[in-house]
């Protein structure tokens, strides 16, 4: 454990001296820019962005993780069929270099994570309403899938949860557990990751019932473990889990609304992040064209409301914070942008920088440590 945690403490010493970071951006193909995955730097002085680049071509990359020895990085095509296709990142000009592919098991793959120890990568297939598990080689090559599993059932909603939509799909941080969260299904379903085999196995609780019509999306863990929130796309909220590190359940604790209670038109949650040193929760809000701050009560887990943050958001598909916790970029889908914001480090909110950069598309945002 003690070395874990130095480790840990001398990349984090490392980030906080960094004068930049590079970022990467998965795209939805648009006419007009170059189909691919993007990279730009990220100054951490002044909070802005070099042009993004296409670092690699590729076809409806949307949404994109980094492997944890920051040399590999996987993206998802979302087409039908789906795949997932591995990439090295070049030390010197950060751009990738294609190294296979593998099919995802399933139509339109909408979001992927990779074990922690490296050995597998999991993806989540939207239309197709399934998940699967890939091994990853040694050199990041991609193996044949070890398992998939195709979800069940329906849900209130008739245009939107008429079968499964298997929307995200995330590991607990001891990395035994992975959840789905399926919007069609109203479910978080829970499986087992067998490391050695990379395979989803069965687990008991299989599953976590979220209120009808929620339409559960994207899913993240508190950093010290304890807590697990979910977002929910159709009904605007968020939940609150204590989590349960034996069998792997999730006991919700608070439900919090995502927008003010003045707020009267048409709005879908999308992307749920917390900030590094765990003080704070962020949720994108695509409609009412915003990111929503909490407050997270460090004994409790539960969130209270700081604020919100409008300036030049439209449609905000995904977000990330970068290592640090100094700057938060949000990819305005709709808006052909993103956007850089400084994160006040006393009260959590989002402060703009007026650091914009044009990007077709942009869905994924993710940062090479």
């Amino acid at each position: 454990m003690e070395k874990v945690i130095m480790t840990t403490s001398l990349r984090a010493t490392r980030n906080l001296k960094a004068e930049s970071v590079d970022v990467y951006f998965g795209t939805y193909n648009k006419p007009g820019f170059p189909e691919g995955i993007y990279h730009a730097v990220l100054d951490m002085k002044t909070g802005s962005l070099s042009i993004p680049e296409l670092a690699a071509a590729a076809i409806d990359p949307t949404f994109i993780e980094i492997h944890p020895n920051s040399k590999f990085i996987y993206a998802v095509t979302e087409r039908n069929p789906g795949a997932v296709s591995a990439f090295a990142i070049e030390p010197e000009t950060k751009k990738l270099r294609l190294i296979n592919s593998s099919k995802s098991c399933g139509k339109a793959p909408c979001h992927l994570c990779t074990s922690n120890d490296g050995r597998t990568l999991l993806v989540a297939n939207y239309t197709s309403g399934s998940v699967a598990s890939i091994p990853i080689n040694k050199d990041g090559s991609l193996s044949e899938p070890a398992s998939s599993i195709q979800h069940t059932g329906t849900s209130v909603n008739p245009k939107r949860q008429e079968g499964a939509h298997a929307h995200s799909i995330n590991l607990s941080p001891d990395n035994r557990f992975a959840y789905a969260a399926d919007l069609g299904l109203d479910k978080i379903m829970v499986y087992k990751l067998d490391s050695e085999s990379g395979r989803l196995l069965p687990n008991d609780p299989s599953e976590i019932k979220i209120k009808p019509g929620a339409g559960p999306r994207h899913f993240t863990f508190s950093p010290d473990g304890k807590y697990a929130y979910l977002i929910n796309e159709l009904d605007e909220t968020i939940v609150a889990f204590v989590y349960d590190p034996e069998n792997g359940n999730l006991s919700e604790i608070q439900t919090i609304s995502t927008l003010p209670e003045d707020f009267t038109g048409t709005s879908y949650c999308a992307e749920v992040k917390i900030h590094p040193n765990g003080k704070f929760l962020y949720g994108s809000n695509r409609g009412h064209d915003s990111i929503v701050t909490y407050k997270i009560d460090p004994s409790k887990g539960t969130l209270t409301l700081l604020g919100f943050q409008n300036s030049g958001i439209k449609n905000p598909r995904n977000f990330n914070i970068e290592p640090t916790g100094k700057f938060c970029i949000v990819a305005n889908q709709d808006s052909d942008s993103v956007i850089v914001f400084r994160i006040n480090q006393e009260t959590g909110l989002l402060e703009s920088t007026d650091h914009v950069v044009k990007i077709g598309k942009p869905v994924c945002v993710r940062f090479l440590q």
